[in-house]
């Protein structure tokens, strides 16, 4: 395996793990949030502000690092275009393939004699998240590296 591939590798395993973390930091700030004001879309919203912030920081130090030898990021471009990558695959990109899996699709006929007791709705409603995430995740990626974070030559 090639050194570039090699790295392309590890740079997908350590967006992963910015993933992971920043989906345990918005669920945290989301329930503190909620505990707090008992209002279920202020603490969405601010969950998701300050997650796609903290998935800023990580992926720029951790993932997406800054080459010394190419022309610096603007710091603020960087995170205008990664709060709107995250909206497009978080909100919009999420929204559409839910209401494809749900309302379309209905995905629930695919697992229908299998013993769940959830109507079809609710079992696609479920699985419509699970799906998103083969979609958006590789979306969200390809953004980030190519678009948020890309550096000129």
């Amino acid at each position: 395996m090639s050194e570039k591939n090699k790295a392309l590798i590890n740079q997908i395993i350590r967006f992963g793990l910015v993933g992971i973390s920043n989906t345990i930091v918005s669920y945290v700030i989301y329930a503190v949030a909620f505990a707090l004001t008992d209002n279920y879309f202020l603490a969405n919203v601010l969950s998701w502000l300050l997650s796609v912030l903290h998935a800023y920081i990580w992926q720029n130090v951790f993932v997406f690092k800054e080459d010394k030898n190419v022309q610096k990021r603007v710091w603020w471009k960087v995170l205008l275009k990664t709060y709107a990558a995250y909206a497009f695959t978080g909100l919009l990109l999420n929204n559409l393939l839910l209401w494809l899996w749900v309302d379309v699709i209905d995905i629930s006929r695919f697992f229908t004699g299998i013993g769940i007791v959830l109507t079809d709705r609710e079992l696609s409603g479920y699985l419509g998240p699970v799906l998103n995430m083969f979609v958006t995740i590789p979306v969200n990626f390809v953004m980030n590296k190519f678009w948020a974070y890309r550096q000129k030559e």
